[in-house]
């Protein structure tokens, strides 16, 4: 069973840190694209960024290029997304997804979120 689990977040001030983490279990994450995104109530989900580290391939929206680094350990089957100088725009649910076709689009499988609130 494909699954994928998000963890790291909580309740930070501005200009502080996160390290999002994504653990994957039923299949291997160096055989898929794997993305991150965030929706903020009221607002539509975006992508925040995009990993296949099969290929050496990254991807971010022009919002986070920056201040957030998504990295991928082979070894723990796990990606995370490293967000510095957060603010309290940022404050949403953060999602990771897979694709299988090693593109970052045709998202298949997705976590339940977790929720990063940044204070002011």
């Amino acid at each position: 069973e494909v699954q994928l689990v998000e963890s790291g977040g909580g309740l930070v001030q501005a200009g502080g840190s996160l390290r999002l983490s994504c653990a994957a279990s039923g299949f291997t994450v160096d055989d898929y694209a794997i993305g991150w995104f965030r929706q903020a109530p009221g607002k539509e989900r975006e992508e925040v960024s995009c990993i296949v580290s099969s290929d050496g391939i990254t991807y971010y929206a022009d919002s986070f290029k920056g201040r957030f680094t998504i990295s991928s350990d082979n070894a723990k089957n796990t990606v995370y997304l490293q967000m510095n100088s957060l603010k309290p725009e940022d404050t949403a649910n953060y999602y990771c997804s897979a694709s299988g076709g090693r593109l970052c689009l045709g998202w298949e499988y997705w976590g339940q979120g977790t929720q990063v609130t940044v204070s002011s």
